[in-house]
């Protein structure tokens, strides 16, 4: 496989699937921090209109995290790694409880962030986010704590990322959320494309390819990604090919 191919030229037939920070917006010392352009939302929303709908973001963000930020609010969205879900119609799929265990990890952590200033918890209602951006000589404390904390608990699992280490409900990724809007309308019968860039895109690459899509990993990680873009600049302007012209001027 030469994962430093460039993929094949969007079609505006394709059902697209893409992740947020690290894809469509460069990543930020924290969640909050990123900045979001008018020309990211005009391209979002032409795309949109011109695949007649089959375009939804997949993000380890929550889905109320993702409207605030972006104000995409009838665009179909999976957030927490596809544990929340809002379909082409607006309809809403929680995929799992808040678990008991979540509370007693967060107290847990407690006295770590106390000690540690340079660490960030984020508490996404389903999942806590612990980010070491801040604090990348962490980086393995952080994973091996957290290893700890959820090894007690099988209905747990762990979903590591870039500078951060997620505790989620297992079962339910990228893959399976892509699975699922892929059953339905607008997206059913299309060419799937799916462009991430971490590991917890992997899930949804790997979808990807078992249905025969476009797999696009950003960056010069390590992928199982068919294709790649070196990028989130690269990758706008790949997506803006889809829309025959239309180009937006800042």
């Amino acid at each position: 496989m030469n994962r430093a191919k460039m993929p094949p030229t969007p079609m505006p037939d394709w059902a697209y699937f893409l992740d947020v920070d690290g894809t469509l917006l460069e990543i930020a010392d924290t969640p909050a921090a990123v900045h979001v352009d008018a020309c990211l939302l005009d391209l979002i929303t032409q795309l949109h209109r011109r695949s007649g709908g089959a375009v939804a973001l997949v993000s380890g963000r929550s889905l109320s995290d993702l409207d605030e930020l972006l104000g995409l609010v009838r665009l179909p969205m999976a957030g927490q790694h596809g544990l929340e879900r809002r379909d082409a119609s607006g309809r809403l799929w929680i995929h799992a409880a808040t678990p008991n265990a979540k509370y007693l990890i967060k107290e847990a952590l407690a006295p770590i962030l106390a000690r540690h200033a340079g660490l960030l918890l984020e508490d996404k209602g389903l999942t806590l986010a612990l980010h070491y951006r801040q604090a990348p000589h962490l980086a393995g404390y952080v994973h091996r704590l957290l290893a700890r904390l959820v090894a007690a608990d099988s209905g747990l699992e762990l979903q590591r990322g870039k500078c951060v280490v997620e505790v989620k409900p297992a079962g339910i990724d990228k893959g399976s959320a892509i699975a699922e809007y892929m059953l339905e309308s607008p997206f059913r019968g299309r060419v799937p494309v799916f462009i991430g860039d971490d590991l917890n895109d992997e899930h949804g690459f790997a979808e990807i390819n078992r249905i025969d899509g476009v797999s696009i990993n950003v960056g010069k990680a390590s992928s199982c990604a068919n294709y790649r873009l070196p990028d989130v600049d690269a990758a706008r302007r790949w997506l803006t090919t889809a829309l025959k012209g239309w180009e937006c001027r800042a």
